[in-house]
């Protein structure tokens, strides 16, 4: 029998954390290997998550537009959604980034084994492919990036058209005429923003107090506002007692916040409940891994207990599952690996972002966890009604909020809902990461006009002097 071929990095799965790492490791010298299961690369990120559905959402804008065509003096008639159009651009875009994933693999030469992997023993890898043929792969260290999947209610299962998770809503035939959304996290608002515009009606019902429960507090209160406002009918503090499927869609009882029973009857009902890591049948039990909830345990450099075994992405115990910090995180994995100098991830400086309508964008401690954390807070808000270039832009719906610590003008978090925030918060992970304060931020000059200029004028409304206000 042939011996195993051998790598200095092998990495399973080939997500935006698996593709990066191997990316970084072929870059750095090391022989490497990528082992998918999949035929295609990008993992859930590119094919059924961040970007089919920025790609809906930037159609659901472009709708919008249409519909408020007379606000910027255009008489616009006639104008309907082609549904087979719009998910064909969004195959289109998907297709040609997973291209784009594949060259960029094979530049930085990084040799690709399809297959199911899974460990098998120190240093080694059993890869099955779609035959039930196996094969084996030796590896002086082992990257484990294989992602995770949409929870799913207990009792029930995803199909085609009645009951969807982030991966069958894409793939619609229709516009659903209603829609019930079970969660108010990104999955859920985003999509609930998507298909209101749509002209769906959506229902989104949350278990918590109140909706994305991880953002700040006002950025809750603000959104929701925005949300009925939109239209949509929110129910918080709702305990879901049955989802059934019935000739027409489906129905879904649930118990509001005064202990009331309701029913609701939709076309269709998205269950957006969080993510589970894949991390069953890998062979971990054949290595020192240790589980946390299913989670990986790992140290800052992504190791886990297993000598030579790292573990990044969604897999991973406390990490944001979002595909920038998966990226990152690979970064950090193979350079380790390599033996060459890494800073871990400092996980209070990770940039969040939601692109529901208005769009939300955070990094950082909220309020009331500076609050907690003992700090001397001090609050700086500016709103968009304020911004000369959110008016021009019909978008004056918002705000950023800086939360920083009076003693030396720490920034300790900040917390924006708005036109385009998703782009703007990067400046804020910045400024933090470099230790900037509060006044640094306020010297800093901004163009005009710009959705930029909010970031310093709530620098400046931190000691009360913001100039737009």
């Amino acid at each position: 029998m042939a011996e195993a071929p051998k790598y200095d990095v092998a990495v399973i799965g080939s997500g935006p954390g698996g593709y990066v790492a191997a990316i970084r490791s072929g870059q750095l010298g090391l022989k490497t290997v990528l082992v998918e299961k999949d035929n295609k690369f990008g993992g859930t990120c590119l094919h059924v998550g961040c970007i089919p559905t920025k790609d809906l959402l930037l159609n659901a804008e472009v709708y919008d537009y249409f519909k408020h065509a007379r606000e910027f003096g255009i008489e616009c008639t006639g104008y309907s959604v082609d549904w087979a159009a719009v998910q064909a651009r969004q195959n289109k875009v998907v297709t040609k980034l997973a291209k784009g994933v594949e060259f960029l693999l094979k530049k930085n030469k990084v040799e690709i084994v399809q297959g199911f992997g899974q460990l098998s023993g120190p240093g080694r890898i059993t890869v099955t492919d779609s035959n039930k043929k196996t094969s084996e792969i030796q590896a002086k260290n082992i990257v484990l990036a294989t992602g995770s999947e949409a929870k799913m209610l207990p009792g029930l299962e995803p199909d085609a058209k009645t009951i969807l998770t982030n991966k069958e809503i894409l793939n619609l035939k229709k516009i659903p005429k209603s829609m019930v959304v079970i969660g108010s996290g990104a999955v859920g608002v985003e999509f609930g923003s998507i298909f209101k515009r749509f002209g769906t009606e959506v229902t989104i019902i949350e278990m918590l107090p109140r909706i994305v429960p991880l953002e700040d507090e006002e950025i809750s209160a603000t959104l929701e506002k925005s949300l009925k406002k939109q239209g949509l009918a929110i129910h918080t503090q709702a305990k879901v007692e049955k989802v059934a499927r019935t000739a027409k869609g489906v129905t879904v009882d649930f118990t509001d916040a005064q202990g009331k029973a309701q029913k609701i009857e939709a076309e269709t009902c998205l269950v957006a409940v969080g993510r589970a890591p894949n991390t069953q049948g890998i062979g971990l039990e054949k290595a020192r891994v240790r589980l946390e909830r299913g989670f990986v345990k790992v140290d800052p450099y992504m190791r886990t207990d297993e000598p030579g075994v790292y573990a990044i992405g969604d897999i991973v115990a406390g990490s944001p599952l979002l595909a920038h910090v998966a990226s990152v995180e690979g970064i950090i994995a193979v350079t380790h690996a390599a033996g060459q100098p890494v800073e871990p991830i400092n996980y209070r400086q990770v940039p969040n972002c939601t692109y529901c309508e208005p769009e939300i964008a955070s990094t950082g401690l909220t309020e009331r966890q500076a609050h907690e954390s003992g700090y001397d807070v001090k609050i700086g808000k500016f709103p968009f009604v304020g911004n000369s270039k959110a008016t021009i832009l019909g978008a004056p719906e918002g705000f950023v909020k800086i939360v920083s610590d009076d003693r030396y003008g720490e920034i300790l978090g900040v917390h924006m809902i708005g036109p385009r925030v998703t782009e703007m918060i990067a400046e804020a992970v910045v400024v933090m990461r470099l230790e900037g304060t509060v006044e640094d931020l306020e010297r800093t000059m901004h163009p005009h006009p710009t959705l930029t200029e909010a970031f310093p004028e709530a620098a400046h409304a931190v000691h009360g002097m913001a100039i737009h206000i």
